[in-house]
């Protein structure tokens, strides 16, 4: 009878769990997954400890289109907006108004991904270059109290986005009542990225003493910043900012340590190579690296040349100077470009701007040699200093919006201008770096850094001291170079940076409450008549097993 009455109650329990089980299945939402895609997540950083950018990260709303109804409460819906539909005054409205909004997920055109390689050219370039533009200053002056987001179109993201326009067109948004598609991103929160690394890489090429000099020779630096900022830091690659600079440099360099290789040709001049960080926070990693050197170092710079953004320039660039241009070293500097530049059939301007001491924004990286009373300029195609986190390796500065022929145009510029000053031909027309000679320009070795650079996002406080890029560059210069040192610094100053820089989206189609009401109600009336089913025939079971027990235990008595 113990073993009837335990096999009664486990199957008792069986069916609790069972009727457990299909309550459960019946109140969760049924969704189907429609598409799963990577997304990059705007740019999240104080400034004086006042907040910008996006401030959240973890998404879980409904999906609209901007043809969604009049009047429509967005408090708990990601809109998504391509980029080729974004009305830039809609956007400014919701964010400057603080009206509510669940998120936003912007959609950039497939050909602006930097895995998506090539050279390929866009539709009306320019105009979206200039609407990413504006977009990016948007967001990264704002505070966004609400997660944002930028992925690429695709196949699947186009039919989902089409069959919410057609939704919402038809007056019927995405809602927990109507179902629709739901945006899942199920991650943790930012948190603030603790100490910051930026690290400045130099490269020396010593030169020649004459017999019997015991003065020490002069230096010229060539520098260039070699980190971005932009809207999404996994997406700021800054192909011409400063990504040309840098393959610039590297050129340079290369073709230098072959003059340096040989004593014959060896020039009177000690060359440092500075490839520097921190350049979208006031060149702060050029501070830094300037004040590690000793005094007689400094004073030995005859000037320096920095490389900012060459990559898209037709026929001008700009030398930027803070002394002025009636100085000797200035005028020799701008003379000596200017002539090779008319050999080239190029054009170069002379732009004088004062520094203000008291103000810490440092609009160009040779102003942070000035500060320290060296002599120093910036070559670039910008002919006015962009504002700050403007023009640093934004959305649309992609290896599509970059010149080839740009690049090695301003490496000809500057080797020359160099070489010529290094050996004193200035003024005569020789060609030092010809082309068709040992010492000609190298398109594949610029290619091939442009590309890399291109597909690799250098926001500094995400880039640690080990980085495979950060060795990579240490590599390459040391191969150019005689000494290469290292210098690891925290990036100080007014800002604090923030993680989760990247995720993975999950677009879920969901039912409407109504079917899971319906569904719930059929599912119920399934399980009570289940119930009642199993429990008549449970007791009759029962009872004709009791009988047969009594009949059995009758039997028994009798027999004995």
């Amino acid at each position: 009878m113990a073993t009837l009455k335990k096999s009664t109650e486990l199957l008792e329990s069986m069916y609790s769990v069972i009727a457990l089980l299909f309550i459960l299945v019946a109140c969760v939402e049924l969704c189907d997954a429609a598409a799963a895609v990577d997304v990059y997540r705007l740019i999240q950083y104080d400034m004086s400890g006042s907040p910008f950018g996006s401030r959240f990260a973890a998404l879980n709303h409904h999906a609209a289109s901007l043809s969604f109804p009049p009047g429509a409460d967005l408090s708990r819906t990601v809109l998504i907006i391509p980029l080729r539909e974004l009305n830039i005054t809609f956007v400014r409205e919701y964010i400057t108004q603080k009206k509510p909004l669940g998120g936003l997920l912007f959609l950039l055109p497939e050909v602006l991904s930097f895995k998506h390689g090539g050279n390929k050219q866009v539709h009306e370039k320019e105009k979206m270059k200039k609407l990413l533009a504006e977009l990016e200053r948007l967001l990264v002056h704002s505070n966004i109290p609400y997660p944002v987001y930028f992925a690429f179109e695709n196949d699947d993201i186009d039919t989902v986005l089409a069959d919410i326009k057609k939704n919402d067109a038809m007056g019927q948004p995405a809602t927990a009542t109507t179902g629709g598609y739901k945006l899942v991103i199920p991650t943790a929160e930012p948190k603030k990225v603790a100490s910051p690394t930026i690290t400045n890489i130099q490269g020396w090429l010593s030169g020649l003493k004459a017999d019997g000099d015991a003065n020490q020779l002069p230096t010229i630096a060539i520098v260039a910043s070699y980190d971005t900022f932009g809207a999404a830091p996994a997406l700021s690659v800054g192909s011409d900012s400063n990504g040309s600079g840098i393959a610039a440099l590297l050129e340079i360099a290369r073709l230098l340590s072959l003059l340096y290789s040989n004593p014959k040709t060896r020039g009177r001049y000690n060359l440092l190579f500075g490839l520097t960080s921190g350049g979208p926070y006031n060149y702060n990693g050029t501070q830094k690296w300037l004040r590690s050197f000793d005094q007689r170092l400094r004073e030995s710079i005859d000037y320096a040349i920095c490389l900012n953004s060459i990559g898209s320039w037709d026929n001008e660039l700009w030398i930027h100077v803070s002394k002025p241009p009636e100085n000797a070293y200035i005028k020799q500097i701008f003379e000596g470009f200017s002539n090779v530049a008319e050999e080239l059939d190029l054009k170069v301007g002379l732009k004088h701007k004062k520094i203000n001491i008291s103000n810490p924004r440092v609009a160009w990286e040779h102003e942070q040699f000035s500060r320290l009373r060296v002599t120093a300029a910036t070559l670039s195609e910008l002919s006015v200093a962009p504002e700050l986190f403007e023009g640093t390796g934004g959305l649309f500065d992609g290896r599509q919006y970059v010149n080839e022929t740009a690049i090695i145009r301003g490496v000809k510029l500057v080797a020359e201008s160099l070489a010529r000053h290094i050996y004193g031909h200035q003024g005569k027309n020789v060609q030092i770096f010809a082309d068709e000679s040992s010492l000609a320009v190298n398109p594949a070795y610029i290619r091939s850094w442009l590309d890399l650079l291109s597909q690799t996002p250098r926001v500094a406080p995400f880039l640690s001291k080990n980085d495979p890029f950060v060795m990579a560059l240490k590599k390459e210069l040391a191969d150019h170079a005689d000494e290469v040192n290292v210098q690891h610094e925290n990036l100080e100053g007014i800002f604090t940076f923030y993680d989760s820089t990247n995720a993975r989206l999950n677009i879920h189609q969901v039912a409407s409450v109504t079917f899971d009401l319906l569904l719930l109600l059929v599912l119920g009336s399934y399980l009570i008549v289940l119930f009642c089913f199993l429990v008549i025939t449970t007791r009759v079971k029962l009872f004709r097993l009791k009988k047969s027990i009594d009949t059995y235990v009758d039997a028994k008595v009798l027999m004995s």
